[in-house]
């Protein structure tokens, strides 16, 4: 289609962002900007993949992470990487309406997502923004958590850092994320992950993002490791345990006295 004369020309599409996710074991490689662009592409049908990619695990997986924050009525949480904002709108939940939750997320996409989703709950927000760099005063919340998205950051122990500096002593720092299971369902589930995950992202027409998605699970580090960079970042009486035959893994550390 021809532009009319004097018309500005139209946006090109955004481009077809494929990141490496590749750890340096400190971190994802993948240039912020890309995994950014990448999110904001695949937003509109975030929910309905995570559905189909964790088997409709991720409901349930969301309950166990929620209910480990241990947030009492009138309280307040912080969720990080807050994607399409499930997760904040549980804790949410959890606090009533005289709580406070605050998601934030890299991706603009995302959090409009959210915002439209979740419009008009009282104490329950959203915002843009950096993970390592969180836009919170220190030991403002009860709890943090972070939903499979810690895999996505450049920096690990920065990332907790900021969580745990962002709670109040004796709260609690909480990450859910994918990982490499090495149970009975492990040769399964490499093979789910491997092969037909990126199946079903290209079938959806995302295929690089969830291939991407691939890549960030292999070179995520193995659950003891995230339990010592979660020490080394400051937080005590960490564990962390598997769920559903360790395909995803809960971990839970304690922000100690300042």
């Amino acid at each position: 289609m021809t532009q009319p004369a004097g018309s500005p020309a139209a946006a090109p599409p955004p481009p077809d962002i494929t990141p490496s996710g590749l750890s340096t074991g400190a971190g994802n490689a993948a240039p912020k900007a890309e995994v950014q662009v990448m999110f904001d592409r695949i937003s509109a049908r975030y929910d309905l993949m995570n559905l189909l990619i964790s088997a409709f695990q991720e409901p349930r997986w969301r309950r166990r992470l929620v209910e480990a924050a241990g947030l009492r009525t009138g309280g307040s949480a912080l969720d990080v990487a807050s994607g399409t904002g499930k997760v904040a709108a549980d804790l949410h939940a959890k606090v009533g309406p005289g709580g406070r939750v605050l998601g934030v997320d890299l991706s603009p996409g995302m959090i409009g997502v959210a915002q439209r989703r979740f419009a008009g709950r009282p104490g329950l927000s959203y915002v843009v923004g950096d993970a390592l760099n969180l836009p919170t005063e220190p030991g403002s919340f009860d709890a943090a958590t972070i939903a499979f998205g810690m895999r996505n950051l450049p920096d690990y122990k920065r990332g907790f850092e900021e969580m745990a500096r962002s709670v109040r002593p004796g709260g609690r720092v909480l990450c859910l994320e994918i990982a490499r299971p090495r149970s009975p369902l492990a040769r399964f589930m490499r093979w789910w992950f491997d092969r037909i995950v990126p199946l079903i992202g290209k079938a959806a027409g995302q295929g690089s993002a969830y291939a991407y998605l691939v890549r960030s699970v292999q070179n995520y580090p193995a659950p003891e490791r995230i339990a010592e960079i979660m020490a080394e970042a400051g937080l005590t009486d960490v564990t962390w345990q598997g769920l559903t035959g360790g395909i995803v893994t809960l971990h839970v550390g304690t922000v100690r006295p300042r």
